[in-house]
């Protein structure tokens, strides 16, 4: 019994391939995008189209799928909170082993790390994942050289470059400029 839904978008089904090594299939679909693909300011937004353009492939221990993913990013900008809208274009390799391949059940570090084929159905939507993630920016920015926001009053630094404040009197030593000001008024 597999756990996968032949039916969801990311879900592929396999069996046409057979199992004869050097047999592939070469597709290009539009799916939906999942939910939570991307990170907290920069993300694919859930349902909307994601191009698939895919090569699968039989060899002895499975099925490699490898191809592209490309998608529209919303998101915000890591310095001034600019809305960002963005294209990105990621390409991804993996093998999906046959479910009944012998392996080592004592080695359970390998296990995990393996994508296995269930019942000749493999999903995409853990590669697709890493994929996207991995190629996303640390810290996305609006501009390469977007200045950010003021840190005192949270004004649009590319909107004015000029902006400053003035400078801050260092409490400790306040006293000291009372009796400066004092000193200029008697002169």
């Amino acid at each position: 019994m597999t756990s996968l839904d032949p039916r969801a978008p990311l879900v592929l089904d396999t069996r046409e391939l057979g199992r004869r090594p050097g047999s592939q299939r070469e597709t290009v679909h539009t799916v939906p995008a999942p939910a939570e693909l991307g990170i907290e300011v920069l993300h694919v937004p859930e349902g909307s189209p994601v191009e698939l353009d895919l090569r699968l492939e039989a060899v002895m221990e499975g099925v490699l799928v490898s191809g592209s993913a490309s998608a529209e990013l919303v998101g915000e900008c890591a310095r001034c909170l600019e809305p960002i809208e963005e294209e990105i274009t990621v390409r991804f390799q993996e093998l999906f082993v046959y479910d009944d391949a012998k392996h080592d059940p004592s080695d359970t570090d390998v296990d995990d790390e393996v994508s296995r084929l269930e019942d000749d159905l493999l999903d995409l939507e853990p590669m697709l994942r890493d994929a996207v993630v991995l190629a996303l920016p640390f810290q996305p920015l609006c501009e390469e050289d977007c200045p950010g926001l003021c840190v005192e009053c949270g004004a649009k630094l590319a909107d004015d470059p000029d902006h400053a404040h003035e400078e801050q009197i260092d409490p400790r030593w306040a006293g000291l400029q009372t009796l400066q000001d004092r000193s200029n008024t008697t002169d």
